[in-house]
């Protein structure tokens, strides 16, 4: 308990629009209305035995109410429903594809409950605090479209969700002969140094409050944007636009701006959402903001959801040293997805990387290329949808106890979230699954052998060491 308390005195809540806490005798109540940290979410799935068109429904902690629930229209559970109602394969249905290569890293996510299994000996925590905007709402709604897209295929289980950025399972504090296995903890980034499991963030499923369409309609907006304007025909700079007061590194970043003394072959501009939201946000449609042939990406307080929206853009992809990953990037590949730029002399790295791809124009444009390519095929809805399934059917293999529904649970769907949500109904109504998908979903890659993730890593080192090679020489020459 005292552990759980230290790490996430900072720590997230759970629906910003609900007034009720959550399992009342392990936690209290915030004690103000800030936006703010941790919430657990305990997920108790079961699918309703009755008329097959009927998705299969998660149970929240009892005395949680959605924006569309009203008093006395809580509905609990029955205690008889049977378990998940599984429908039979077709046997001349084509076999599934393979899942992308980033699947492949789900396997080491979970790695250290593979010998333990996971139990609730650490499932509670004493205080928490509200979730940021709606993270909380459309990780929740973005559960929801998947047992409605794989009805029956989702098995019952538990587990606890964290909408902060910053992962806290760190990976020191469970190593030796005596140690214990980590609580395993959902979130929607991690880093080396810990242990937290990567799962699919909110905005897939859209972002109100910045006026960010659901990931499907977004990528085929994108994908319109870059046949408008060709790589050859685009600003010969590198272009960012953000929150820079998030960050030290981004503040930094501010230094490389074009200037009467200086050109470092960048266009930074700071992003004021409040005006913007002001104004309509005339000036943050991202599928019109992929007219550089290069554009920055640079982590905020962790990583940031800006990354898949900049690399989806057939510029090429300047990405300052990161120091998170979220469930894709680990397999991207510098030099043939992204650029590497250096996180302690960007200023020149980044004049370095357009004056290299400006005199190298067909390796540049590949480059972009390949990196949009990767989000249109391998990150398209129904791979972010597989990904979820598979880690949570990997995840669910693990668990050492039977998952039960509180007696007071509180029965959630797509359809009364969807209809009572007040400003939200958009974006969800945008994003829900129509229907269920008569395809299974893709078939798993096997786990990286210890050589093949040894050869892949020194891959992606070596392709940085070489660049930054590139680099160092060119300077060299300059200041000669």
């Amino acid at each position: 308990m005292l552990k759980f308390q230290r790490y996430f005195l900072h720590g997230s809540g759970y629906f910003r629009h609900f007034s009720d806490t959550i399992w009342r005798p392990f936690m209290k109540a915030p004690a103000r209305s800030s936006a703010i940290l941790f919430f657990p979410l305990p997920l108790h799935w079961r699918v309703s035995p009755r008329a097959s068109s009927t998705p299969p429904r998660p149970f929240l902690p009892r005395q949680l109410k959605s924006p569309s629930y009203r008093p006395g229209q809580l509905i609990s559970p029955s205690k008889s429903r049977k378990s998940p109602h599984r429908f039979p394969e077709d046997p001349d249905r084509p076999s599934p594809p393979e899942c992308p290569h980033y699947f492949r890293w789900i396997y080491g996510d979970l790695r250290p409950w593979m010998k333990s299994g996971i139990t609730r000996r650490w499932a509670y925590v004493e205080k928490y605090q509200r979730a940021f905007q709606t993270r909380d709402v459309f990780t929740l709604w973005g559960i929801l479209q998947l047992l409605r897209r794989y009805p029956g295929k989702v098995p019952d289980l538990e587990l606890m969700f964290d909408c902060v950025d910053w992962p806290v399972i760190q990976s020191n504090e469970y190593r030796g002969p005596n140690a214990t296995a980590p609580p395993p903890l959902f979130r929607y980034c991690g880093d080396d140094a810990t242990l937290d499991i990567v799962f699919p963030d909110w905005s897939f499923w859209g972002w109100p409050e910045i006026n960010i369409k659901p990931w499907e309609s977004l990528l085929k907006d994108l994908k319109e944007g870059n046949k408008r304007s060709r790589w050859m025909e685009r600003e010969p700079y590198a272009y960012w636009k953000g929150n820079p007061a998030v960050a030290a590194t981004r503040l930094d970043l501010l230094k490389c701006n074009v200037s009467d003394k200086q050109d470092w072959n960048a266009r930074v501009y700071t992003q004021d959402w409040i005006r913007e939201s002001q104004e309509g946000y005339k000036q943050s449609d991202l599928a019109s903001q992929c007219i550089h042939r290069y554009k920055i990406y640079i982590e905020g307080s962790a990583w940031s959801v800006s990354q898949k929206y900049i690399l989806a853009c057939d510029s090429v992809t300047l990405l300052v040293k990161p120091h998170y990953y979220d469930f894709f990037t680990r397999s991207l590949m510098p030099v043939h997805h992204y650029w590497p730029i250096r996180e302690d002399d960007k200023c020149r790295s980044i004049k370095f990387a357009v004056d290299w791809g400006n005199r190298h124009k067909q390796k540049a444009q590949s480059i972009g290329k390949a990196a949009s390519d990767f989000i249109q095929e391998d990150l398209k809805m129904d791979n972010v949808y597989d990904y979820m399934f598979h880690l949570l059917n990997e995840y669910a293999k693990l668990l050492k106890f039977k998952p039960t529904v509180p007696e007071k649970a509180v029965e959630l769907c797509s359809e009364r979230m969807g209809c009572g949500a007040e400003g939200l109904k958009k974006f969800m109504m945008e994003s829900m699954v129509k229907y269920p998908m008569d395809a299974s979903p893709c078939t798993m890659p096997p786990p990286f052998s210890p050589l093949e993730l040894q050869t892949f890593l020194k891959r992606k080192v070596n392709s940085i060491k070489q660049v930054e090679a590139w680099e160092k020489k060119f300077w060299e020459n300059q200041n000669t």
